[in-house]
């Protein structure tokens, strides 16, 4: 019995012992303010969202140092987040110089790394009404050759008659409330690390 516990625990090490640490990668972020006509440039190809009167547009860049061996069928998730309210955008555009290996979305591996690490709350779903519901979106990269991905946020005016169960990060929003990070994802969506790359 006691080698049968034994070999299990140690299967559950050796699948959640990341492959590489954040020192592998050396990445590093930049986040800024610009205006729509930047934004349509720098996500191109992908369609750029369209902001409003009164809406903020964020663009950010992530890259990193190829791991000298990189895991097969690993991913990272890139998350853009109000620090002080705990919420993600609503609206991403997102590229890179491999577009087909990157997307916005949201996944269960966003509710491991925003239990584990407590400067992700709200990355991933947010508990309404006793249920998770998840609005706001983040970066799903799908190759370590995907560097550097551009982003671009826009956060929409603060509207009072938005809906409860759809809380995303509005404007007006400081730079500074604003972290960025990477998280290193698994095959089977296990969350290795996170790490803070900006705030």
């Amino acid at each position: 019995m006691l080698a049968g516990t034994v070999g299990v625990a140690g299967s559950r090490w050796w699948h959640n012992r990341p492959p590489y640490g954040p020192e592998a990668l050396s990445a590093r972020a930049t986040l800024r303010l610009v205006d729509q006509a930047t934004a349509d440039a720098a996500v191109k190809p992908a369609p750029a969202v369209v902001a409003n009167d009164g809406d903020q547009i964020f663009l950010g860049q992530v890259t990193w140092n190829r791991p000298p061996r990189p895991q097969k069928n690993g991913s990272f998730r890139i998350v853009l987040l109000d620090k002080r309210r705990h919420l993600t955008p609503g609206y991403l555009a997102v590229t890179s110089p491999k577009p087909d290996a990157v997307s916005s979305g949201s996944d269960h591996a966003l509710d491991i790394a925003q239990e584990r690490y407590p400067w992700l709350q709200g990355a991933g779903a947010q508990p309404v009404d006793g249920s998770g519901w998840v609005s706001g979106e983040t970066i799903d990269v799908e190759s370590m050759d995907a560097a550097p991905v551009t982003f671009q946020a826009v956060l929409r005016r603060a509207d009072p008659q938005r809906h409860p169960m759809l809380p995303v990060a509005t404007a007006p929003t400081p730079l500074e409330d604003l972290l960025v990070a990477l998280i290193c994802v698994g095959p089977d969506g296990q969350v290795y690390w996170a790490q803070r790359l900006l705030h």
